[in-house]
């Protein structure tokens, strides 16, 4: 490993925590170079929610390069850009009665951020974004504005102006509903918020510690917006595309956003793709108003097509439920059993154990990585473990993974380095 620390920047993350050479995957498995296996429990950030190499996505992909199929357009047509379109349309809009005009930014998710806000400014001719405390849409400046996390905002090295930050649900503890502060701001005039163009929220909060926002908070933010002319942006980067069971995290609240985020498992195959959803007044984009050189990368339409296959009925949606309850249980019943003091957090097969002692997380996290197991932590001082398998994940690699979990746990508790990591 000396050609990374010998070449490469100091900026590099996740290799401190997970310090190998992988060389192949598949499913819900890698392989480093030394031919040792590690269940993943991080899934690319939430990249890879069918899991590594699926069969289906790959021969897709392979059958379309071999046929010298386009690789690069721009925003020009091609037959990739159209069949992705049409299955999007058919698989995932229409049954859910959706009516969103598409748009294709760069390629990542915090490409897609700043297209919806420059867009929600656009469109209502306001400056002021609302965007929530611990929240995360992502490191280019205007996402970084609506950021909460302090470590990743200082590090723009310049002011992150028109926005304000108001409290998540939660925020404030149990029996304070936060909308409260909000609508107050909103109608007072005193308040000091000018009208703002849009709020900006994710439903799940990932990076910032698996907080949930509950469906009754997320139907009066709704209706918080519409009724002051605000609008309402979901970011469902991380936690759309099935990881809280339904493909949109934001359907069990039964709301319909005017602006919707969709990246990292868009392509479904770990190819970079981001999509901007907004209802069709909002259109108001001029022609090359705003653009990116890899807005039309056709191998991400051809296996984010063939990803679509994976919601043609309700099995995987059913199957994310139950094994999100299944790893529920096992957690909190951890939690009883050792007398640790924290809580379970999540939807789905997003879950989060909040420890009130913030370094027990990451000691778990290095045991589990040294027992064969990748999970990473979450929240401002990481003091979340959180789990991100891939949706596809048969319920023994999951149950083995939690087995790995609970053996980590213990031995973290015992304070026997040698064994904890």
């Amino acid at each position: 490993m000396n050609v990374f620390e010998r070449h490469e920047s100091e900026v590099r993350g996740y290799c401190r925590n997970f310090p190998t050479v992988f060389k192949t995957a598949k499913g819900a498995w890698m392989t480093d170079s030394e031919g040792r296996k590690y269940l993943d429990f991080f899934a690319g950030a939430g990249v890879l929610n069918y899991g590594h190499n699926p069969d289906k996505l790959k021969q897709a992909l392979i059958d379309y390069v071999a046929a010298d199929g386009i690789t690069h357009t721009l925003d020009m047509y091609s037959e990739a850009k159209a069949h992705f379109i049409e299955r999007f349309q058919e698989v995932i809009l229409a049954p859910r009665g959706l009516d969103y005009k598409m748009q294709f930014p760069g390629p990542t998710g915090t490409n897609a951020v700043e297209a919806a806000l420059k867009l929600a400014r656009k469109v209502t001719g306001r400056e002021r974004i609302v965007n929530f405390t611990n929240a995360f849409h992502g490191m280019t400046l205007g996402s970084l504005a609506v950021t909460g996390n302090g470590f990743k905002r200082a590090g723009a090295g310049v002011p992150l102006n028109h926005t304000m930050a108001v409290p998540f649900d939660g925020y404030m503890g149990e029996d304070v509903d936060t909308l409260d502060y909000l609508e107050r701001l909103l109608i007072d005039d005193g308040s000091g918020l000018d009208a703002p163009a849009a709020v900006i929220l994710e439903t799940v909060q990932a990076e910032g510690g698996v907080n949930v926002a509950s469906v009754e908070w997320l139907r009066r933010l709704r209706e918080i917006t519409e009724s002051h002319g605000v609008l309402l942006i979901v970011d469902d980067i991380q936690v759309g595309c099935g990881r809280t069971g339904k493909f949109f995290s934001f359907e069990d609240a039964g709301i319909v956003p005017d602006i919707v985020t969709l990246s990292k498992s868009l392509s479904g195959y770990g190819l970079p793709f981001a999509l901007v959803l907004f209802k069709p007044e909002h259109d108001q984009w001029a022609p090359g108003e705003h653009n990116g050189t890899f807005r039309g990368h056709c191998p991400a339409f051809v296996t984010g097509a063939a990803a679509l296959d994976f919601w043609q009925d309700a099995w995987l949606e059913k199957s994310v439920i139950a094994k999100g309850r299944m790893a529920t249980e096992r957690l909190q019943r951890l939690l009883r059993n050792t007398g640790v003091k924290g809580e379970v957090r999540g939807r789905g097969l997003i879950l989060g154990v909040a420890f009130e002692d913030a370094e027990f997380a990451g000691h778990i996290s290095a045991a589990c990585f040294e027992r064969g197991l990748i999970i990473e932590t979450a929240g401002v001082n990481d003091e979340v473990l959180k789990l991100l398998p891939s949706l596809t994940i048969s319920e023994e690699e999951l149950a083995h993974g939690l087995d790995i979990i609970e053996q980590a746990w213990k031995a973290t508790l015992k304070g026997d380095a040698r064994d904890a990591a």
